[in-house]
């Protein structure tokens, strides 16, 4: 399993349409996204900075499987938000997609500061969830829990106009509750303090996403 970083190297492959100049100011709106996804990150390293390490979590922990697998689960939800904000129709899907875009990639620089700050490998050789008691019953289709399979990105890609925003939507809802279920297995069955503090934040972060999501689903008829 690797731990991937975001980028929006597939998004510059969309057409941008003639629209009297809004697709330039979209194009620069996302590189605005993009460069402030970079400095999320980079903040979110430096907050991993602060975590002490008179105890470091071991290879096969509660929380070194989470900072694994939810590396892994945040890249995607990154790539969705990108993707959201440049291809969305609706101006809220649009500002959601950039908000857990920036907000997230910040979360993976703070969880892949803590693994080098432990000295332990970013991919692990576990399978994925085996840190969580009822981690293996959670998997479907090879992907962790609320993950988007690869058909249903390719969908997402091609979508366009309410048709995109009502997918994006439905499948970052899903995501998010797969999330928020492994929040609370580290929260449950994790001991470092500092991990379980952020864990919380990232916890409450997700709930109200997924109120934003529901009720603008609910608005678009989803």
């Amino acid at each position: 399993m690797t731990a991937a970083v975001t980028t929006d190297t597939e998004l510059d492959e969309v057409p941008a349409a003639d629209d009297g100049g809004r697709g330039a100011m979209r194009r620069f709106g996302t590189l605005a996204v993009a460069a402030a996804v970079v400095v999320g990150l980079l903040l979110g390293y430096a907050g991993g900075l602060l975590t002490p390490t008179f105890t470091r979590p071991g290879n096969n922990s509660v929380e070194a499987g989470f900072a694994r697998d939810m590396t892994t689960h945040h890249a995607q939800a990154v790539a969705m938000g990108l993707l959201a904000f440049q291809q969305g129709q609706d101006p809220e899907v649009r500002q959601i997609g950039a908000d857990i875009a920036t907000g997230q990639q910040g979360e993976i620089g703070t969880m892949q500061t803590w693994l080098r700050l432990w000295k332990l490998d970013p991919t692990g050789d576990q399978p994925p969830m085996a840190w969580m008691s009822d981690g293996a019953q959670s998997i479907k289709n090879g992907l962790m829990p609320g993950m988007a399979t690869p058909e249903e990105m390719k969908k997402l890609r091609a979508a366009t106009g309410r048709e995109f925003d009502v997918l994006f939507l439905q499948l970052m809802i899903r995501h998010h509750l797969g999330g928020v279920h492994m929040i609370r297995g580290v929260l449950d069955e994790g001991h470092d303090k500092d991990v379980l503090a952020v864990a919380q934040i990232m916890k409450n972060t997700q709930q109200n996403d997924l109120a934003n999501l529901q009720a603008a689903l609910k608005r678009l008829g989803g």
